[in-house]
């Protein structure tokens, strides 16, 4: 065996048509473009959704209703870990507000849940505006509390 008679193995390589390669390949001329127009010029590309002239899908569908991002409440998480990490790293016994805000942790305006992802082992009392129930039980089986702000 040598170099000259090598072949991939039977089946791992596919017959593929190679268009545009001449009349006597059977596929040239118009390369299955078709006659004329934007479509068999290089170059052209579709719409995403377009469906050839047809009403596409999304503007055939009914939409109803309008959800306002604007009044939509969105929280900065923190999870057990997280907590469990800070308490180890700093020392903390409490987490409201003020602190997270003056360590960098959360900006002035956004409103702290609390997840349960993690174990918390530390005694923590925390000041948040939502909480797991996980998280909760997990606090309170610490010997921690949890405070609900506004």
């Amino acid at each position: 065996m040598d170099l000259s008679n090598l072949k991939p193995a039977s089946g791992s390589i596919k017959k593929r048509h190679r268009i545009g390669r001449g009349q006597g390949s059977g596929w040239g001329e118009t390369s299955k473009r078709g006659f004329k127009g934007a479509g068999s010029r290089s170059g052209t590309s579709t719409k995403r959704g377009f469906e050839g002239g047809q009403m596409p899908l999304q503007r055939r569908l009914p939409k109803r209703g309008f959800n306002n991002k604007n009044f939509e409440t969105k929280y900065v998480t923190l999870n057990l870990d997280q907590i469990q990490e800070m308490v180890d790293k700093y020392e903390i016994t409490k987490l409201d507000q003020d602190m997270l805000v003056a360590n960098r942790i959360i900006k002035g305006d956004d409103k702290l849940k609390v997840l349960g992802r993690g174990e918390l082992k530390a005694k923590v009392e925390i000041w948040a505006h939502a909480c797991s129930e996980t998280a909760q039980k997990a606090i309170e089986a610490a010997g921690g509390t949890i405070t609900m702000i506004g």
